[in-house]
């Protein structure tokens, strides 16, 4: 019998009082399912997450996947359970191994007592390591004699979900509810198929081999809104379509391009469109059109397109036009990491244009943040008539979370476009007010009509070589944004606020980081966290909560650089002057580990003028 150990990340198991009782509760658990993308291990995750959702638990999800077409090795990552989850856990309970290499590269990652299951038509563990409780289940040769031989390829994986809802006394009906769902549409076949390799698994006696079978604690939501479960990209397409986004332009490119691809479906049914373009100018030009007529809009791309749309963003910025401009991370540079996790576009997202640019630049710290991120994004572009990047990440973009549903009468905004008159007085560029952008068809009483232009302008938009005016036009955008700044809410520390170590973070690797300050506190320190969501312009009295710090380390995934620190860390030096702001980063394309995080403040604490980063030798799957 297994008792998962209750110190270590990912699930604690605490056997029932009744000492004849076969079935363990756990709080949560970390499962990893490792195979080949081909073998549909993320659909396995899919469901487990959604199942998790709808039936109010707390969910995270990881996954890797290969950036080649043939594809190749995959891993999915699931932590489900009660209580908050904010990470997808360090090591794992369970791990389920569908091919030897799988068991390989992973076996590493389960911690001393954990479960390996594996198929034993292909998988032969080191029958002398007795650190982990080893079930051979015949999956392959199993599903096969269910399925017949197609079954060997396209049934497996669906074999694998009903042994999982076996050993963790999962609702099998809601299970069935949610195969049905995912293939409804398509053949009856499709989904019946599903249902039986499904239900084949979860015949499997596979309690007998464990010597026990698990469940979750029961969770208390009474009164709360329901659950929604999705990832990251889908609550940001949802985010612009509650914020009045219905008109659009993009261009395909991982991870970006299921937004693109939602888009695409859903805004014709608001009356809306989105626009596949010829490439990345071509796209945020036309989402410029869109902008110019009235409507706010939207393009988006990774890095590498984001690179692209630089001369137009500059456009933007020197016509004042709202727009959202959505960058979903990725390794770089050049087309670098497709399908891999990097955070290093923060300077290319503030100051990524020819000429003094000054835009709004925003990161969301979760999937739910996703969502309402989009929304402050779409306020923030119309109200200072501004570009606005969102910088999310792959790891966002494919991550499933369970976060309560939104309330979205109250949160809906019109797609309207201001088409009142303006009055005798209305300038286009004051330099005493922000900008409003006059779409065409809006009346003005003075019949002084705008000009619309990338050229330096006078008020009303006329092309002007003035150094008086381009002086004050450059002061004018730049205060805007300082303006905007200067509103923002002091941001708060959680854990001490005040004390020894300041853990500083930004997008996804805030879940790591907050389970690292808060196992620093465990263990006696004086620790707090601090996230950023709004990265440019920073909010105020940061340099308060600084100074109440002896130690500062920014934790990001992005390289340390020439001088010794990762980019946010390079900005907030540069802009508070506080030689205790230091850096932990690393570019292995994988998201943080909580224990990465403690190890790099282990090897900083005692050095107060270096950086740490990760190199391959210490990078694990």
């Amino acid at each position: 019998m297994v008792s998962p150990n209750p110190d270590l990340n990912g699930g604690a198991a605490s056997h029932k009082n009744d000492p004849a009782a076969s079935t363990s509760t756990l709080p949560d658990a970390v499962i990893r399912f490792a195979g080949n993308s081909q073998d549909g291990i993320q659909t396995i995750g899919g469901f487990l997450a959604r199942l998790a959702g709808r039936s109010d638990q707390d969910v995270m999800t990881y996954m890797t996947i290969p950036s080649t077409i043939s594809g190749g090795p995959s891993i999915f990552q699931v932590r489900m359970g009660t209580g908050e989850i904010i990470s997808a856990g360090d090591q794992m309970d369970f791990l389920v191994a569908f091919y030897q290499h799988s068991y390989e590269n992973h076996i590493g990652s389960l911690r001393d007592g954990g479960v390996l299951i594996y198929d034993s038509d292909h998988v032969k563990p080191d029958p002398e390591d007795r650190r982990y409780l080893h079930v051979p289940v015949p999956i392959t040769s199993a599903t096969i004699e269910v399925m017949g031989g197609a079954g060997k390829e396209k049934g497996k994986n669906m074999f694998v979900l009903g042994l999982i809802a076996r050993v963790f006394n999962l609702d099998v009906a809601k299970l069935h509810a949610l195969v049905k769902e995912r293939f409804a549409g398509k053949s009856e076949d499709i989904a019946r198929n599903a249902l039986v390799a499904l239900d084949a698994g979860y015949a499997h006696p596979v309690e007998t081999l464990l010597g026990q079978r698990y469940r979750f604690e029961q969770n208390q939501r009474s009164g709360l809104r329901p659950q929604v479960t999705m990832d990251g990209n889908t609550a940001l397409t949802y985010g612009l379509l509650a914020a009045g986004v219905r008109y659009g332009a993009g261009y395909p490119i991982t991870p970006w391009s299921t937004i693109m691809e939602m888009l695409r479906s859903e805004l014709p049914k608001y009356g809306g469109t989105f626009v596949q373009a010829e490439d990345e100018l071509g796209a945020i030009s036309l989402a410029l059109g869109f902008a110019y007529s009235g409507h706010l809009a939207v393009t988006g791309s990774s890095g590498p397109g984001l690179s692209l749309k630089a001369e137009a963003l500059g456009w933007a910025v020197m016509a004042e036009i709202p727009l959202i401009v959505i960058n979903v991370q990725r390794g770089g540079p050049s087309t670098g990491l497709p399908t891999n996790i990097e955070q290093s576009d923060l300077m290319q997202a503030i100051y990524g244009s020819h000429g003094d640019a000054p835009r709004v630049v925003l990161a969301p710290r979760d999937v739910e943040d996703c969502f309402y991120i989009a929304l402050e994004a779409a306020k923030v572009a119309r109200e200072c008539s501004v570009p606005v990047i969102i910088l999310t990440d792959q790891a966002l973009a494919t991550r499933i979370e369970a976060f309560d549903e939104p309330d979205l009468p109250a949160l809906v905004k019109p797609a309207a476009v201001d088409l009142t008159t303006r009055s005798e007085d209305f300038k286009p560029y004051p330099l005493d007010a922000v900008t409003h952008h006059a779409p065409p068809g809006a009346k003005i009483a003075s019949g002084k009509y705008p000009t619309v232009t990338g050229l330096e302008h006078d008020e009303h938009g006329h092309p002007t070589a003035s150094p008086a005016l381009h002086t004050k036009m450059t002061a004018r955008r730049r205060e805007k944004i300082k303006r905007y700044g200067e509103s923002l809410a002091r941001p708060e520390v959680s854990g001490d606020p005040e004390g020894d170590i300041l853990l500083v973070s930004w997008g996804s690797p805030y879940g790591p980081v907050k389970e690292a300050a808060d196992r620093l506190r465990a263990a006696g320190e004086k620790a707090g966290h601090l996230h950023l969501r709004h990265l440019h312009p920073l909010p105020p009295e940061l340099e308060r909560i600084f100074a109440r710090y002896r130690q500062i380390f920014v934790v990001e995934i992005n390289d340390q650089g020439l001088y010794g620190y990762g980019q946010l860390a390079t900005l907030l030096r540069a802009r508070y002057a506080n030689p205790a702001i230091r850096s932990i980063t690393k570019t292995d394309g994988l998201a943080y580990k909580t224990r990465e995080v403690i190890n790099g403040v282990e090897q900083l604490r005692g050095n107060a003028s270096a950086s740490v980063s990760a190199y391959p030798s210490d990078i694990e799957n």
